[in-house]
């Protein structure tokens, strides 16, 4: 039990550090009122994200987990690991794909989510914004909207 409380612990404090620059890139806050299916997937007014870029060709992971290697070359952004041994295991998503990155309190973030594994009960992503920052986030923090650019 112990050793799960610090491997959640773990992936949590990644998670919080690794996407803590993402979510401040904007600080207009979010409204908390319903909004309908075409208002989640319209982009935020005055973003980046009204000019989508094509998806990558290259510089993400698929089908199978992180090594350490794939994240020194660029092609992921985390290795699920705990006492030196990876136990990450690939989601079944379509990668590369569009995504918002959402945080409490903040505007959505668009991003690229070039990784997804799920370790231990947790589903954990890799995403990139448009300036390439990677990071990492929580199912619940992020929004997939699949291959096409988002209208």
């Amino acid at each position: 039990m112990r050793a799960r409380l610090v491997l959640l612990t773990m992936l949590l404090t990644l998670a919080a550090a690794l996407t803590s620059g993402l979510a401040q890139q904007s600080s207009a806050p979010q409204s908390s009122a319903p909004q309908s299916s075409a208002q989640q997937n319209a982009p935020p007014q005055g973003s980046l994200a009204e000019s989508w870029p094509p998806l990558p060709t290259s510089g993400f992971i698929a089908g199978r987990a992180a090594t350490d290697k794939d994240v020194a070359d660029g092609n992921a952004v985390f290795v699920l690991r705990a006492y030196g041994v990876a136990f990450g295991k690939p989601l079944d998503v379509t990668i590369p794909q569009y995504a918002y990155l959402t945080k409490r309190g903040q505007q959505p973030v668009p991003v690229i989510v070039v990784q997804a594994e799920q370790g231990k009960g947790i589903k954990i992503f890799g995403v990139r914004d448009r300036s390439g920052k990677a990071a990492t986030a929580r199912e619940s923090e992020v929004r997939l909207l699949g291959t096409r650019p988002p209208n």
